[in-house]
């Protein structure tokens, strides 16, 4: 199931201009905080959909029910752009485990390449509640491949994608590629993919954005 916080106006979209912005992604600080807080609010949309049970709680006053969640999710970040995301989960699914999985295209020529998984670090994931994270979902073949990777740990019980921007290809190779009942969170739908395989209008390099140019 697709779910796009554009369709809907509120802060989220404010948070989502400040990260196109040329001028404001002068300040690398000022951009991670931004993708932090677009992964939050993502988190907490994407935290309506999950289940919960009646939890009572004693206040000084008395007893409360509460509704709690029933199972937390495996936090699943793609380095390194998605560091700055995973940070924003953090602060929604405080009591969550972290898996850290390395991806990045290795280029042939100025069009072509394939997608490298290196580095793989992960706790128990059969059974879990995946929720992978990604500023920017152009293809799909990094989210397509790290998933692929990640069925050596195990099988999911449910899969939550969660990402700042994507485009409707990378959406369809996604849903075509993961379990059927996966859903996708994104901060905006973007039309274009470029031939060299670049979103526009996009925002450009989320990783060097937030960590600075790669040699």
């Amino acid at each position: 199931m697709r779910y796009n916080l554009s369709d809907v106006s509120s802060i989220a979209n404010h948070y989502i201009s400040e990260i196109r912005d040329i001028e404001i992604q002068q300040d690398p600080m000022r951009f991670r905080s931004n993708l932090e807080r677009i992964a939050s609010i993502l988190g907490y949309e994407a935290s309506k959909n999950m289940s919960y049970s009646t939890h009572e709680v004693e206040t000084p006053l008395g007893v409360s029910k509460e509704q709690i969640l029933t199972e937390n999710p495996v936090l699943i970040t793609i380095l390194r752009a998605g560091l700055a995301m995973h940070n924003g989960l953090m602060h929604t699914f405080d009591r969550c485990e972290s898996a850290f999985v390395s991806a990045y295209r290795s280029h042939t020529n100025e069009e072509n390449f394939t997608i490298e998984v290196e580095y793989l670090a992960a706790p128990n994931l059969d059974g879990r509640i995946w929720l992978i994270s990604d500023p920017m979902l152009a293809t799909g073949n990094s989210m397509v491949e790290v998933y692929n990777a990640l069925l050596k740990f195990g099988k999911p019980k449910k899969v939550i994608v969660v990402v700042a921007i994507a485009t409707p290809q990378a959406l369809s190779l996604v849903e075509g590629s993961l379990p059927s009942d996966t859903d996708i969170w994104t901060g905006a739908i973007d039309p274009e993919l470029t031939s060299e395989s670049y979103i526009v209008p996009g925002l450009g390099d989320a990783g060097d954005l937030a960590f600075g140019v790669k040699v």
